[in-house]
C-alpha cells in the first residue's frame, strides 16, 4: 500500500452550485488538483480547465450512477457530499415543537440529506483504490450529535443528520475490510453565510459566520489531517471531533 503526496490528484464535489461547495472546487483548483468533477441539479460547475462538470439529482438515483459511471475511466481520490437542506423550498423551516412534525415534510428532509449522500456513497466509494489514499465526506452538522444535543427541536433536521452520521460510520467500518487507506467523515461546517443558513443568521456574531471561502479552506485542511484511524468520525471545521 502507498500513501501518496500528490493527494487529491482528482476530486468529485457533489453540490458544486451550493457556497461550501463551489469555494471547495475553487480552493481544490488553486492547489493544483488535476482534474475536479463539479456536480450540480444544472449540470453546470465553476469555469477552469480542470473542472468536469455534471449533472445530477440527489433524488434521482440513476443520475447518481450515471454521473459515478462517467467518472469510472479515471476515478476521483477525494468525494465530497456538498449537499444538504435546512428550509424546504416551500418555505417550511425547522421544526421548533413535535407539534409541527409533518410527514410530508420528514421525508423530503432525510431524503435530501440522508438518502441522497447514501446513494453517492454507493455508487462512489466502489470507484476507490484498494491500496492508495482515498477520502469520502459528506457536510454533516453538530445538530446531529445525540450526545451534543442539548436545546432539543429541529426534529427532522437533526434527525436526518444524526442518520446520515450513523451511516458514514457503518461506511467506515465496511470499507476498512477492503481499502486500508480509505477515510469516510462527516463535517461540520460551521455557520456558513450561504441561503441554508441566511434564516438564521440573526443572533450569529460575527467572527462566527464564516464565508463560504473560509469554510472551505477549513474543511479541506481536517480531511488533509485525517487518517484511516479517524474514519466514521465527524469532526468540525477545526478539526474537533464531535460527539456521537
Amino acid at each position: 500500500m502507498t500513501s501518496r503526496t500528490d493527494y487529491p490528484r482528482c476530486a468529485a464535489i457533489f453540490g458544486a452550485s451550493g457556497g461550501i461547495g463551489a469555494a471547495m472546487c475553487e480552493a481544490l483548483a488553486a492547489r493544483g488538483v488535476e482534474r475536479i468533477y463539479a456536480g450540480s441539479r444544472s449540470g453546470n460547475g465553476p469555469a477552469g480547465a480542470a473542472v468536469t462538470p455534471f449533472a445530477f439529482d440527489l433524488a434521482d438515483e440513476p443520475s447518481i450512477a450515471a454521473a459515478a459511471e462517467m467518472m469510472a475511466s479515471s476515478p476521483p481520490d477525494l468525494v465530497i457530499a456538498a449537499t444538504g437542506i435546512l428550509t424546504l423550498p416551500d418555505g417550511t423551516g425547522p421544526e421548533r415543537t413535535y407539534r409541527k412534525l409533518d410527514p410530508a415534510a420528514m421525508q423530503q428532509v432525510l431524503l435530501l440529506n440522508t438518502i441522497g449522500p447514501a446513494m453517492i456513497a454507493k455508487h462512489m466509494l466502489p470507484l476507490f483504490s484498494r491500496d492508495e489514499r482515498a477520502v469520502f465526506a459528506a457536510l454533516s452538522a453538530r445538530v446531529g450529535s445525540i450526545g451534543d444535543n442539548r436545546m432539543g427541536g429541529w426534529h427532522s433536521y437533526r434527525a436526518s443528520k444524526a442518520a446520515l452520521n450513523m451511516l458514514l460510520k457503518n461506511f467506515a467500518i465496511e470499507l476498512a475490510r477492503t481499502h486500508k487507506l480509505a477515510v469516510v467523515a462527516g463535517l461540520h461546517p460551521g455557520t456558513v453565510d450561504t441561503a441554508l443558513s441566511e434564516p438564521f443568521q440573526g443572533n450569529v456574531p460575527d467572527q462566527q459566520l464564516f464565508t463560504p471561502q473560509h469554510s472551505a479552506e477549513r474543511l479541506l485542511g481536517v480531511l488533509d489531517g485525517l487518517e484511516p484511524k479517524d474514519s466514521g468520525g465527524v469532526f468540525d471545521w477545526a478539526g474537533a471531533r464531535v460527539p456521537d
